[in-house]
């Protein structure tokens, strides 16, 4: 009977530190208020309100910013994806974007470009591109007819 008990008792113990690390990591796996990314904060819309885009980084380069102390920590940014939803159909389009790309054919075509593909860190959220700096990504491939918004 010693070993019954023994064994429930082991039992019993593994069963609360199961429990405990499971409500530890319910409780670390909180965001914390000031990571907390409000959804309206990454989208935006057309002026007509019919059309919203969000855009999420999919790459950045690895070249280091000049005047960092000026400006603050930003990167780079290379490739993006670009998705725009139809309000009135609900109507959904993605497409993957290289601006660097883009930006050297605009250069080419028409001799001048408007891209400013240096973003503030801050201005990333969760892998998403804060809805103020969308035309900043975008003016280039707007420009070549890529992106109609």
């Amino acid at each position: 009977m010693s070993e019954e008990n023994s064994k429930k008792e082991q039992v019993a113990s593994n069963t609360e530190s199961l429990l405990e690390t499971i409500s530890d990591a319910e409780v670390n796996s909180r965001i914390v208020f000031e990571e907390f990314t409000d959804e309206r904060a990454l989208v935006s819309q057309d002026t007509f309100g019919k059309k919203q885009m969000k855009i999420k980084v999919l790459e950045v380069s690895d070249e280091n910013p000049v005047l960092k102390w000026k400006f603050g920590d930003r990167v780079k940014v290379t490739k993006i994806l670009v998705t725009i939803k139809h309000l009135t159909t609900q109507q959904v389009e993605e497409g993957e974007f290289n601006i660097e790309e883009i930006e050297r054919e605009l250069s080419e075509k028409r001799h001048y470009t408007s891209t400013n593909r240096w973003i503030p860190t801050s201005d990333i959220k969760n892998g998403y591109v804060v809805a103020d700096k969308h035309t900043r990504l975008i003016s280039d491939a707007s420009a070549l007819d890529y992106i109609v918004f």
